[in-house]
């Protein structure tokens, strides 16, 4: 690892990845409250055929950084890749691998540090409090009860979030059938759909 002039480095520009307004402010403000991260993971490089460094790995912290006006940063040269191995790594950089455990990370993270943090918390996993601290089954048969992860994008989740609190806000709410459901972000939802279903018919 070495550390260069920002002005030497030039962002990818056949780099897939893209981020919102949103979660960039949030990669700025982390890499604020906690800098040091940088020197543990560098953003990876390749000499241009201009002389300057062309980002493999770390498009969107280059960018950060200029917002942040940085003038040094630290940066691994992969010269020494062929063309084949940069454009492999520039995908599989840019590839979540695997599944998170949401169960896990319900009941032993923040739910809040884990959003400010970019990780993309499902919509109705923000309210940990409605989440309880018994999670054991009991004998028999399972409870009938499912948990469902939604991915969406900002806007839609915000539609969603604003529907729920409304609707929490209604007669109907009150009484609606919650078939055991303790989870009032579930029993909105299922209000607000079955009056989708009403309205239909």
């Amino acid at each position: 690892m070495i550390k260069v002039n920002i002005s030497q480095v030039k962002p990818n520009p056949k780099n897939p990845r893209v981020i919102r307004d949103g979660k960039f402010q949030k990669l700025v403000q982390s890499i604020k409250e906690f800098p040091d991260m940088l020197n543990k993971r560098p953003l990876i490089v390749f000499t241009d055929v201009d002389g300057k460094y062309c980002v493999l790995g770390g498009n969107m912290r280059l960018k950060a950084l200029n917002e942040l006006k940085y003038t040094e940063i630290p940066v691994i040269i992969a010269d020494e890749w062929t063309e084949e191995q940069k454009a492999e790594f520039l995908i599989k950089d840019n590839v979540g691998f695997g599944e998170w455990d949401w169960d896990q990370l319900a009941n032993e993270w923040d739910a809040e540090k884990l959003d400010d943090w970019g990780l993309d918390v499902p919509i109705f996993f923000n309210d940990s409090d409605e989440l309880g601290t018994e999670f054991s089954l009991p004998d028999g048969d399972k409870a009938p009860f499912q948990q469902m992860t939604f991915t969406l994008a900002d806007e839609q989740a915000e539609q969603i979030k604003n529907a729920i609190t409304d609707i929490k806000t209604t007669e109907e709410y009150k009484y609606c059938e919650t078939l055991g459901n303790e989870n009032t972000n579930g029993n909105a939802l299922y209000l607000i759909i079955m009056q989708w279903v009403g309205q239909r018919k």
